[in-house]
Parts: C-alpha cells; sequence; structure tokens
C-alpha cells in the first residue's frame, strides 16, 4: 500500500505524496500517470472518485478522501461481505453505491440492489433484477458493462466502474427540473364523496371531500396514466416517454410534493410511515410496487379503461410492506386498529382525539370502506 505523509494534498502539490496518491487512484480504476505532479488529470481523478464516494467533489485530497482511497485501494478483503459498511464504520442500512468499494461476488445489501437497479437502466443484458444479493448473473452483467465502456472485464466494481455506471445512468430528478409534476399542475374534475371514480378515458376523478394533496396526486397521477411502462423511466428525469412502477408513484407523489426526488421500489420500504393511510395506502417490495389512491389502484401492472394505471380491481398485497405518507393523514390502525387499546374511559378519549384530528386534515373515514370490517385490515 502507497504511504501518503502529508494530510491534505491539492493541486500544484509534487514529491513522493502525489507520486503514492496517483498509485492509489489507478489502483481503484482511474488511469492516471504516475509522475508526482499534482495537475489537472490527477485532481480530475481526485474529483471522480469523491463523486463515486459521495464526497465534497473539490479536487483537493483531504483526510477523508484519502482514508476512503486507503479502504478502497485494499480490495475486497477490506471490506465487508455483508451488510452496508461505510469505510470501516458501523453497518448503514441505508448504505448506497459507493459507500463500499471495490463492490463483489458475495456482497449483499442495499447498495447492491442499486448496483443491480443501475444496470438494469443502463440497459445491460441479463442484469438480474434487485435482489441485494451479488450474485453470479450479476457478475456477469457487471462484466458486460464493464466491455461496453472499454475497461477491465473482471467482475469486481471497482471505483472507475462505479462511476461510468453512475454518469451513464445520471443522476435522479430534481425539483425544478423539466417536467415538475409539482409546477403547473390543472385543477382535477371532482367527484361527489370521498372516493375516487375512473372515468371513461382512464383518467380518475377526485372525490370532492379528499385533502388537496390527494387532489393534487390524482391530477399528477393523470399525466402519466397511459403513458408505456418503461425500466427506469421516470428516475433520471420528471418528464419521460415512460415510466416504471416505483418512478410512476414518485411521479404521482412529487405531485403533491411529498417527496423531492424519484426513488426505487426498495427506497420505500420505510418511507413515511408503516401500514394503511387513510387515503393513500403503498405496497411495495423488492421487484414491484404501487399505491390505492381514495379507492383506486394505480398501478403499472395490469391496466385500466385505454391502458391507464388507474383500476378499480384491487391485487393481492401477500409478499408487499404496506406504506402511507408521514403527515398526511392519520393511519387507521391509529383509530381502529390493533393498536388501540381495550375500550374503557382512555381508549375512547383517543378515539375521539385521533378522529377530531382526521377530520381536521380532511381525513375523515376511510374512502368506500366500511369502519365495520376487520381492524387493521389493509386497503388492498
Amino acid at each position: 500500500m502507497p504511504t501518503i505523509r502529508a494530510r491534505v494534498l491539492r493541486p500544484g502539490a509534487n514529491g513522493d505524496d502525489v507520486r503514492a496518491l496517483q498509485q492509489l487512484l489507478n489502483a481503484i480504476g482511474f488511469k492516471v500517470a504516475v509522475n508526482g505532479q499534482y495537475l489537472s488529470e490527477t485532481a480530475t481523478a481526485v474529483q471522480h472518485f469523491q463523486f463515486v464516494a459521495r464526497i465534497d467533489t473539490s479536487g483537493i485530497a483531504g483526510p477523508k478522501t484519502l482514508n476512503a482511497l486507503r479502504e478502497a485501494a485494499r480490495g475486497p478483503r477490506g471490506v465487508e461481505a455483508s451488510g452496508g459498511l461505510s469505510f470501516g464504520k458501523q453497518a448503514a442500512p441505508r448504505a448506497k453505491l459507493g459507500d463500499r468499494i471495490p463492490v463483489v461476488t458475495g456482497m449483499s445489501g442495499r447498495d447492491i440492489r442499486e448496483l443491480q437497479d443501475w444496470l438494469r437502466r443502463a440497459r445491460v443484458r441479463g442484469a438480474p433484477r434487485p435482489s441485494g444479493e451479488f450474485s453470479a448473473k450479476t457478475r456477469i452483467a457487471v462484466r458486460r458493462f464493464e466491455r461496453s465502456v472499454a475497461r477491465r472485464a473482471d467482475g469486481v466494481l471497482d471505483a472507475g466502474d462505479i462511476y461510468e455506471l453512475r454518469t451513464r445512468v445520471g443522476g435522479s430528478a430534481a425539483p425544478g427540473d423539466l417536467g415538475d409534476p409539482m409546477e403547473s399542475l390543472p385543477a382535477p374534475e371532482l367527484a361527489p364523496g370521498d372516493r375516487a371514480k375512473l372515468a371513461s378515458d382512464g383518467t380518475a376523478i377526485a372525490p370532492e371531500n379528499a385533502p388537496d394533496e390527494i387532489k393534487q396526486i390524482i391530477a399528477a397521477g393523470n399525466r402519466i396514466a397511459r403513458k408505456p411502462y418503461l425500466w427506469g423511466g421516470g428516475h433520471g428525469r420528471w418528464e419521460d416517454a415512460g415510466y416504471d412502477c416505483s418512478g410512476s408513484v414518485s411521479y404521482a407523489l412529487r405531485g403533491a410534493g411529498l417527496m423531492t426526488s424519484p426513488l426505487p421500489s426498495y427506497d420505500f420500504f420505510d418511507w413515511g410511515k408503516p401500514g394503511a393511510g387513510q387515503w393513500v395506502t403503498i405496497y411495495t417490495n423488492s421487484g414491484h410496487m404501487y399505491m390505492v389512491v381514495a379507492g383506486l389502484r394505480f398501478d403499472t401492472s395490469g391496466r385500466g379503461p385505454h391502458g391507464s394505471r388507474w383500476q378499480k380491481a384491487l391485487r393481492s398485497n401477500s409478499g408487499f410492506r404496506v406504506r402511507h405518507p408521514d403527515g398526511l393523514c392519520p393511519p387507521r390502525s391509529a383509530v381502529f386498529g390493533r393498536a388501540t387499546p381495550a375500550f374503557g374511559l382512555p381508549a375512547v378519549a383517543l378515539l375521539r382525539e385521533a378522529l377530531l384530528a382526521g377530520r381536521a386534515r380532511g381525513c375523515g373515514r376511510v374512502p368506500g370502506r366500511s369502519h365495520r370490517e376487520r381492524p387493521g385490515e389493509p386497503l388492498a
């Protein structure tokens, strides 16, 4: 392992420490001349590594950058095979691709799901569905990607490979980008009551009694209701040729300002709050997701009139995690579910308080459902 004695290296520096820095950059997949001169080529490579490792892209190799470089250069034995370690620190359940470098066969975690998702978005043939397990199929897909960008095809995802993958796939759509569904949403058509209706053209008609956020979700959903399914669609940009399942749900939720950027389905596992919501319930697993809004299902699997994502028919939610937006409406379980204590004076007071709080925000009763149904039963 090359030794760097300096605490910080900046453009313009020269000598043995710079030469050691350049050797580390080459070891992790960034090809630079090893000449001891910290010029533009070395500064750019440092910035590219910082981009991959989610460090401020200053081009200056400070303590955090140098420590991350050393960890990455140690190779597969320098990281744990499972979990989500971040450069030798405690496991992080939400580790992202770049938190562990390199990425190799046998590793598992959220960052591996992200890798598999990005390989599919990059249209790599045979890329597996996101499972979070770096399997033999994932290694084959990594090798195919490496060959496509003229890099060493060894199936080991080093920092240089991650940089190529991230720049090819692109970043996530952001607030204010072209087509941001929060901007210029038309006022939706309204139907009496508290349950959405399905129009003959496949769009949804928002319930009159729903909170404004629900009407905005439906208006945004109507914009893309008949767009084709496209893997990765709706993630790199708001205005896209098509949308996948999580891109569709993200777009509709963005219409109400409930998220800033699109998320893949596995990032909805702990999004919002657990359980079914009063107006919106999200169902997600590592391979698919959909939501039910005011009684209508918004889903890329199965299609309604004119190929619409809006559908009256519900589906089995077996194998799905159930979530709802935080702060929109109180979950059903808080009012009618198993979390309610045995009835007595304190329980009645809690029930009344929860009902009043929900009605103050326009939540009322569960759209299209009787409160006599089994406590805790999901909406779909």
